[in-house]
C-alpha cells in the first residue's frame, strides 16, 4: 500500500520511524498503515503534498546563503515517503467524520481525469493534435497544480463548494505538520538545520546513588518517578490478572462481578482526571483521610521521559495529538491528555483571578464563593504549593521583543509569575518540562495525594458514571451517583472497571466533562454549553540577526521561558485584550502560517528562528458548546471581534516598534508589512486599517480568513446559584445526581480573562474542601 520511496533523499534519510526515546514507550507509532487509502489515492496525496512543500533549486542570486542545509531543505519535498502515508493516517485518526469524508472525496476526484477537470478547470486539459486530453492531478505539472491549490485556498467560493476548500485547508494543515515534525532515527528533520532549529537536549542530572529511593526496581533504570508509590499504569500490564495484582498492591480492594464480567474497585472518592482540578481535589481529599482513586485517560511521563520532539510529544501528551478543532475548523484547540493534564504541558503563567472578575462572579452571578476570604486564602495556598515566583533571571527572545516594543511605545509590560524558579529558561515546557522545574500537579498535588494513600490509574478512560434512582437522595435530586465505569486503553485489558465511591468527581476538563455527564444520562441544559475559549489571534515579526546593533534582540524564537511578560490593552480601566508570547514548534508554525506558494513558504520557514510570535487574547463573551466528545462548536460575539481587532493591532505595533523588518498576521492571504529601513506612521495606519478579526464558516467562503487558537477551555458545566443558571450548585454538586461533583475549569462561571491555572486550582481547592467536610459528616 505504501508508495515507492523517492530515488533521491539527501536529507539524512528522514523517516517517521519509531523514536527510541522513552516518551514513545518503546515505539508506539504504527509501522503498518491502516488509513485505507488506495495506491492511486496516495499518489494524489503525494502530488498535493508536493504543492505545499515542493523541491526547489535555489538560484545563485538567492537572498539566502547557498549552504548545504538550506540547499538540502529547498530540494526536499513532502511527496517523499513516508509523508503521504503519514498524512493519510493522520487524516483518518484525527479528522472528524465529515473531514475524513471530504478528504476522501477530494482525493478520489483528483485521482480521476473527470474529477480533476471539474475541480481544476482548464488547468488539467492538454491539447494533443486535434484531441483535448484531461490529466489526473498527479499528472499535471507542478506549476499548474500550485495554481489550482492557490485558487481553492485564496479565491472566493460559494457555499456549495466550501467543503472542497475545507478539504484543501485541512490537508494543508496536516501535510505541513507531518513534514516538519517527522524525524529520522537520529532525531533530525530535513528542514530544521535550514530553519536554525535545534531540539532542546537538556539531560537531567543522574539521581544520587546514596539517596534512598522509593522507585521499584522494575521501573526504568535511574528514573525519578515521584508517583510510583501510588500509580498503576495500565499500559504496562499484560492482562487482567496483572492489573488486579497491581491494584491490590496499591492497597485497593478489587473484586469481580460475574454477571457483568467487570472488576469492582471500592473507595471513598473516585476522580476522573488529574489536571489542575483533579490533581488538587485528589490531594485535598486524600489528606483528609479519604481513600481516593484517580482515573486518567493519558499515560504517566516524567522529566526523563520527555524528548522535546514536537510530533511524538504532542501525540502522547495532548488531546487528539494536538490536532483538535471546532467543527467548522475556525479554532484550533490545545488541551492536555496525560497524568497532570494541562498543568504538565502549559506555559507556566500564574495569574490570580482579577478582582473585577471576582466581583462580577460574586455580585452579578450570585456566587458567594468568589467574594469570600476562603477563595483568596485558597489562591495563596495554591501559589505556595506550586512554588510560584515572580522573578525571572533572563527573558527569551520573544519576551524581549514584547518588552522592548512596549517600552518604545511608552506602554507597560508586566512581569508574569511562573510555577518554576527564576532561572527557568525552558522553551519546550509545552512538550513536558525536561528540566523538571515546572511544578504541575504531577509533581506537586498528585504527589501529596499518593503520599496519603491515593491511587492513580493511568491509561484508563471513563466511559460513564454509575447513576441510580434513589428515593433517599436529597430533595430536587432525582438520582445518586455511585461511581464510574472505566476501560483501559490497553487492548490486552479486556474487562471494564467499576469504581464504586461515596463521592465521584468529574475533573476531565471542559471538553470531556460535559460528554461524560451527558452519556451518563444527565440533562441539565447548562451541561456542555457556555463554553469559553479565551480565543487568540497571532501576529508575527521577523528580526534578522543583521542590522543596526540597537535593534538586535538576542536569541531564538523557541528559547527561554514561554511567557514571562504581558501587556494589557486597556480602555477606560477595562482590559480589552492581553498581549502575550506564544511558543510554536516547527510543525505548528508551518501548519498555522499562511501558505501563498511553495517558494514563499520555504522562504518563510527559513526565517523561523528569528520570527517572534505574540498574540492577542480576549475575555470572550461569546460562547460555544460541546455535547459529545470531540465535537465542539463556538461563535465569537460582536464585541469579542472588535476587542480582538484592537488587541491584534496593538500586537503589530509592538512588533514594529521593537524593530521588526517585517510584520504580519496569520490571515490566509499572507497579510504583511515590510518595515526595513523604517516605515512611516501613515503606512502603518494604512496597514492596520486592513487588520480584521473575522472568523466562522462564512469567512471560509471569502477570499481572506484566519484561524483562531485556544489553550484555555472553561465554563461548559458552570456553577450556578440556581439549577437554571448552572450545571452544578455552589458546592460543585450536580443538581440532578447527589454525590456527583465537578472540579475543573468547566465549573467557572465564565472566562476570567487571564491564564486560568490559578483560578482553576483555587476553585477546586475550595470545592474539594467542602466535599471532604461533607463526607466526614456523612451528608453526601
Amino acid at each position: 500500500m505504501a508508495m515507492a520511496k523517492a530515488a533521491s533523499t539527501t536529507h539524512d534519510d528522514c523517516r517517521c520511524h519509531p523514536h527510541p526515546h522513552p516518551l514513545l514507550r518503546g515505539g508506539t507509532r504504527q509501522t503498518k498503515y491502516t488509513h485505507g487509502f488506495s495506491p492511486s489515492d496516495l499518489q494524489t496525496i503525494a502530488s498535493i503534498s508536493e504543492v505545499f512543500v515542493p523541491s526547489i533549486s535555489l538560484p545563485h542570486n538567492s537572498q539566502f546563503p547557498l549552504d548545504r542545509p538550506i540547499e538540502s531543505f529547498f530540494r526536499a519535498s513532502a511527496s517523499q515517503y513516508p509523508v503521504p502515508d503519514e498524512v493519510g493516517e493522520m487524516v483518518m485518526k484525527r479528522g472528524f467524520v465529515e473531514a475524513q469524508l471530504v478528504v476522501r472525496i477530494l482525493v478520489r476526484m483528483l485521482s480521476t481525469r473527470l474529477g480533476t477537470a471539474l475541480l481544476s478547470g482548464g488547468s488539467s486539459l492538454e491539447r494533443a493534435k486535434w484531441l483535448v486530453k484531461a490529466k489526473r492531478f498527479s499528472e499535471m505539472a507542478l506549476e499548474k497544480r500550485e495554481k489550482v491549490v492557490q485558487k481553492w485556498l485564496v479565491e472566493r467560493h460559494g457555499s456549495i463548494l466550501t467543503p472542497i476548500r475545507l478539504g484543501f485547508v485541512f490537508l494543508k494543515f496536516i501535510v505541513l505538520f507531518v513534514f516538519f515534525t517527522q524525524v529520522s532515527e537520529r532525531s533530525s528533520n530535513p528542514g530544521w538545520k535550514a530553519m536554525d532549529y535545534q531540539v532542546d537536549t537538556h539531560t537531567p542530572p543522574a539521581p544520587d546513588p546514596h539517596q534512598t529511593s522509593t522507585v521499584p526496581t522494575n521501573t526504568r533504570s535511574g528514573a525519578d518517578r515521584p508517583l510510583d508509590k501510588g500509580i498503576v499504569e495500565t499500559q504496562r500490564e499484560t492482562n487482567d490478572d496483572t492489573l488486579v495484582a497491581s491494584l491490590s498492591e496499591k492497597g485497593l480492594s478489587v473484586g469481580h462481578d460475574a454477571p457483568t464480567n467487570t472488576h469492582i474497585v471500592t473507595c471513598d472518592v473516585a476522580i476522573v482526571g488529574s489536571g489542575c482540578g483533579g490533581g488538587v481535589a485528589a490531594a485535598v481529599l486524600a489528606q483528609a483521610g479519604l481513600k481516593v482513586v484517580v482515573v486518567e485517560k493519558g499515560n504517566y511521563f516524567t522529566q526523563r521521559d520527555y524528548s522535546a520532539l514536537e510530533g511524538p510529544s504532542m501525540n502522547e501528551l495532548y488531546e487528539s495529538g494536538g490536532i483538535l478543532s471546532t467543527l467548522d475548523g475556525k479554532v484550533m484547540l490545545l488541551a492536555g491528555s496525560t497524568v497532570g493534564g494541562g498543568s504538565a504541558i502549559n506555559w507556566s503563567a500564574c495569574i490570580r483571578t482579577p478582582e473585577s472578575v471576582l466581583k462580577e462572579w460574586n455580585v452579578d452571578h450570585g456566587l458567594g464563593l468568589y467574594g469570600s476570604p476562603e477563595y483568596h486564602e485558597s489562591m495563596d495556598r495554591v501559589w505556595e504549593r506550586i512554588r510560584v515566583t515572580g522573578e525571572c533571571d533572563r527573558e527569551g527572545f520573544q519576551n524581549q521583543v514584547l518588552r522592548k516594543g512596549c517600552e518604545r511605545l511608552g506602554l507597560k509590560a508586566e512581569r508574569v509569575a511562573r510555577n518554576s524558579t527564576a532561572g527557568h529558561y525552558c522553551g519546550s515546557c509545552c512538550y513536558g518540562c525536561i528540566r523538571g522545574d515546572k511544578k504541575g500537579t504531577d509533581t506537586t498535588w498528585l504527589v501529596d495525594a499518593v503520599n496519603c494513600g491515593a491511587v492513580i490509574i493511568s491509561g484508563c478512560k471513563a466511559e460513564s458514571l454509575v447513576i441510580e434512582d434513589n428515593e433517599t437522595t436529597p430533595r430536587r435530586r432525582r438520582a445518586r451517583c455511585k461511581g464510574v465505569i472505566a476501560t483501559s486503553t490497553n487492548p490486552d485489558i479486556k474487562k471494564k472497571m467499576v469504581i464504586k465511591a461515596k463521592a465521584t468527581i468529574s475533573a476531565c476538563g471542559s471538553l470531556l466533562t460535559p460528554p461524560l455527564l451527558i452519556r451518563s444520562g444527565l440533562r441539565n441544559k447548562n451541561i456542555g454549553r457556555n463554553l469559553h475559549l479565551h480565543p487568540v489571534l497571532m501576529a508575527w515579526g521577523h528580526f534578522p540577526e543583521t542590522g543596526s546593533s540597537g535593534d538586535i534582540v538576542e536569541g531564538k524564537s523557541y528559547q527561554g521561558g514561554i511567557i514571562t511578560s504581558l501587556h494589557k490593552v486597556e480602555e477606560d480601566s477595562n482590559v480589552r485584550a492581553i498581549i502575550e508570547t506564544a511558543i510554536l514548534g516547527p510543525g505548528s508554525y508551518a501548519a498555522l502560517c499562511p501558505w501563498e506558494s511553495g517558494v514563499e513558504f520555504k522562504k518563510r520557514m527559513v526565517k523561523y528562528a528569528r520570527t517572534a510570535h505574540i498574540f492577542s487574547m480576549i475575555r470572550d463573551r461569546g460562547s460555544g458548546e460541546v455535547l459529545s466528545e470531540g465535537r465542539i462548536s463556538y461563535c465569537l460575539g460582536k464585541k469579542d471581534k472588535e476587542d480582538m481587532r484592537v488587541g491584534l493591532r496593538r500586537a503589530l505595533r509592538i512588533l514594529i516598534a521593537a524593530g521588526a523588518a517585517e510584520v504580519g498576521t496569520h490571515r490566509s492571504d499572507g497579510q504583511k508589512l515590510r518595515c526595513v529601513g523604517g516605515v512611516s506612521e501613515e503606512a502603518v495606519e494604512e496597514f492596520l486599517d486592513t487588520v480584521t478579526a473575522e472568523e466562522g464558516p462564512k469567512s471560509m467562503m471569502a477570499e481572506k480568513w484566519t484561524t483562531y487558537c485556544s489553550a484555555h477551555q472553561m465554563g461548559s458545566c458552570r456553577v450556578g446559584a440556581t439549577e437554571r443558571d448552572g450545571a452544578v450548585d455552589q458546592n460543585g454538586e450536580s443538581w440532578e445526581a447527589a454525590g456527583l461533583f465537578v472540579c475543573d475549569a468547566s465549573v467557572l462561571p465564565g472566562a476570567p480573562g487571564v491564564n486560568p491555572m490559578i483560578t482553576v486550582e483555587a476553585t477546586s481547592y475550595c470545592l474539594s474542601k467542602k466535599i471532604a467536610e461533607r463526607l466526614k459528616k456523612g451528608v453526601i
